[in-house]
């Protein structure tokens, strides 16, 4: 079975991802794949110097990504040719991982934890689609006090990705996190019942 698993920014979504793995779920990191993607050596980061030139590297050899995000953030056009670069790859990636573990286990619940899942058009991909849901000021009072963001720094963060009601459209489970810690930890245990239901 292929869950995807989103979030918007400060929702959560690590923490419910690291519980779904206690659960017995096996999960894919779309960010660590996106990294693996253009690690050093490889076709993707190859594609990436090619298109943006020798200014995205750092005295390693390895992807720079700051100097890669100052290139892109605010550059629709860029930003479009550099996920035109690593999307494909992250995907393939993820299904090769994907088909390794279920021929391995066939009955594994198998969770893609994908941060733009709506916003890369990927919620139909999945048998289930989970979104951990909490509310605009729960998002930026967390990046406020945990990552010492400024309010608007957050605020455009949020307004970057899909709404809130892109997110909740898309979900087959909602996975609500305006509560706490151990109803978090409840309501992915439901959740993760429904789905074993289902298989």
């Amino acid at each position: 079975m292929r869950i995807g698993l989103t979030g918007g920014i400060a929702s959560g979504k690590s923490t419910v991802s690291a519980m779904l793995a206690e659960h017995g779920a096996y999960v894919i990191d779309a960010d660590q794949l996106a990294r693996e993607a253009v690690a050093p050596g490889t076709a993707g980061l190859a594609a990436v110097v090619e298109e943006f030139g020798e200014q995205v590297l750092d005295a390693d050899g390895a992807m720079d990504r700051p100097a890669v995000g100052r290139i892109v953030f605010g550059d629709e056009d860029a930003r479009r040719r550099l996920e035109a670069i690593i999307h494909p790859r992250v995907r393939a990636l993820g299904a090769e991982k994907a088909r390794m573990r279920t021929d391995s286990d066939p009955g594994a619940l198998v969770v893609h934890d994908i941060p733009l899942l709506v916003e890369t058009g990927q919620a139909g991909d999945f048998d289930a689609v989970l979104v951990v849901d909490v509310d605009e000021a729960t998002q930026v009072r967390r990046m406020v006090e945990n990552r010492g963001w400024t309010e608007d720094e957050a605020r455009s963060r949020i307004a970057a990705q899909a709404s809130r009601e892109e997110r909740l459209a898309a979900a087959t489970h909602v996975i609500d996190n305006s509560g706490t810690y151990d109803d978090l930890r409840h309501r992915v245990t439901e959740v993760v019942a429904e789905l074993q239901g289902r298989h």
